[in-house]
């Protein structure tokens, strides 16, 4: 794996704490995140601390050790309650190496920890550790001498065959994540739909491993992408702004028994459109690109685990929604590539625009070529509901052959083992009939003039419009064709600003779909 994929040089294993050990590869710092796991070398030295300080517990602290001849950061992961999950783990470990940075580290060691209530605690403290060391792209590019925290990190474990595993399977799962943060965390000019192919371009991927195509020509999108179109329809007067449709696919040296395939909102920046978002709403809308984002991550992470028998495609609908006088406007009605006549009320609802072409499109592959067990997924930062209705959390919503293969329960599953979380939200009847026109010679709404924070069932309803909007709604469980279909909201879940991007829902996604 390139180097260039990883926050620093990442050591496997780090197979002992002596203190020769440590001196001879330059290792200048060992950070501790759970108390009760101390490394034997350390065990007098935190004894004698916690005997004097009351707050050892519960404060992070830097210190010298004498056994070891180097500064110890200590970041306890603290009393843990019925309600915390793994994640507890991985926010420690961010929180030691950041305080490691403000020492003067150059070269740690992470002592990982093991909890016999959580199975991949080591996994999710080494991604923890990996996310904190994140420099954001245009930082690298632009400084390239602090394009690293750290020189090397190394990892200690009793059990270092068992860690060489984890940190391996991680270095795939953090190149996807730095992956999705360069694209979702990109400035609105950085990471234009041009500059997003530009990136992708340069040897992100192995060309032999994921093939690309793009599709920019504006008169193609026009007729074959009408929704997405309107979106772009402003944007695309101004060349570096101008939309992109990019086409991933990766097949597996076997025969494929299985399909995925993952269509992104790539919104790069978010005026609103018409609707334009007032009030300083419009500030950090240059992570509306978050879903795009994440189907790219996940597909390097399908580039570094090269799964066997398993056909993956992932589309990234990089679109800028500008406003000016050629953008669309509500009371427009278009055509969508199903043919379905869509009277538009909110030009700030522009996401499922923007998606549900390529999704008609993937579904129309699906049945032309016959693809095996195929799973269709849409992933977006999407509404303001989903962030009131579950905080933090992605949210995902299945249709009726996803549902009753038990799809949201298992990625809920999944999700919780790795500390990328899921909450379930059902589509009903409801959400559907929002959507029935109001008048004759129009087959659907888009949407309703109120924000979705200000709509019942706000973030359920863009699924059903994408379902209705492409012909999805006619593959369920009663037709000849069914078809699993689950719509991601990663509003809440996906980073905001001054955060860095997260990633999600990528560890989720590929432990659920490609873990064997």
């Amino acid at each position: 794996m390139a180097e260039r994929f990883l926050p620093c040089r990442v050591v496997l294993a780090v197979t002992s704490l002596d203190r020769g050990y440590l001196k001879d590869n330059h290792y200048d710092t060992v950070c501790v995140i759970d108390g009760s796991q101390v490394p034997e070398e350390l065990k007098a030295s935190f004894a004698s601390r916690k005997d004097i300080d009351a707050a050892f517990e519960n404060e992070i602290c830097c210190f010298k050790s004498d056994a070891l001849n180097c500064r110890v950061v200590y970041a306890p992961v603290g009393k843990l309650t019925d309600f915390d999950d793994v994640r507890r783990y991985a926010e420690a470990a961010g929180r030691a190496l950041g305080r490691a940075i403000k020492a003067g580290a150059k070269q740690p060691v992470l002592a990982v920890p093991t909890n016999r209530d959580f199975a991949e605690t080591e996994l999710v403290t080494v991604l923890g550790a990996l996310a904190a060391l994140y420099v954001p792209l245009e930082f690298r590019e632009d400084v390239p001498e602090k394009k690293q925290r750290f020189d090397q990190i190394g990892f200690y474990h009793p059990d270092s065959n068992k860690l060489s595993a984890i940190v391996k399977e991680a270095k795939a799962f953090e190149a996807g994540r730095l992956v999705a943060r360069d694209i979702g965390g990109g400035d609105p000019e950085r990471m234009a739909p041009p500059r997003v192919e530009k990136y992708l371009d340069d040897g992100v991927f192995d060309s032999n491993l994921i093939f690309k195509t793009v599709i920019s020509n504006e008169a193609i999108l026009l007729k074959e992408y009408p929704l997405f179109a309107a979106v772009n329809r402003a944007a695309a007067s101004v060349p570096r702004h101008q939309g992109r449709l990019i086409f991933l696919e990766y097949k597996s040296n076997s025969p494929p028994k299985k399909t995925l395939i993952l269509v992104g909102k790539g919104v790069t920046y978010d005026t609103g459109g018409a609707d334009i978002k007032t009030g300083g709403a419009m500030a950090g809308m240059s992570r509306d690109k978050c879903g795009a984002a994440a189907v790219a991550g996940f597909m390097k992470v399908v580039e570094q685990m090269q799964p066997q028998g398993v056909h993956v495609i992932g589309v990234l609908c990089m679109v800028r929604n500008s406003v000016g006088e050629e953008c669309y406007v509500s009371d427009e009605i278009i055509t969508s590539r199903a043919g379905v006549r869509v009277r538009v009320k909110n030009t700030d609802a522009e996401g499922r625009m923007a998606m549900a072409d390529a999704l008609c499109q993937m579904k129309e592959r699906v049945i032309a070529e016959n693809m095996p067990d195929v799973h269709m997924f849409t992933i977006a930062t999407l509404t303001g509901h989903a962030v009131l209705a579950v905080g933090n959390h992605s949210i995902v919503m299945d249709n009726g052959p996803a549902r009753a293969a038990g799809h949201g329960l298992r990625l809920q599953e999944q999700a919780e083992k790795i500390g990328d979380p899921f909450e379930i939200s059902i589509l009903r009847k409801e959400d559907f009939d929002f959507h029935a026109s109001e008048c004759y010679g129009v087959d659907i709404l888009q949407a309703n003039s109120l924000p979705s924070s200000k709509t019942v069932r706000g973030h359920q309803m863009p699924a059903a419009f994408m379902m209705l909007s492409t012909g999805l709604d006619k593959h369920g469980l009663r037709s000849s064709r069914p078809i699993k279909y689950s719509h991601l909201d990663i509003a809440g879940s996906a980073g905001d600003l001054p955060d860095h991007p997260t990633g999600a829902p990528i560890l989720a996604l590929a432990r659920t779909h490609l873990h064997s």
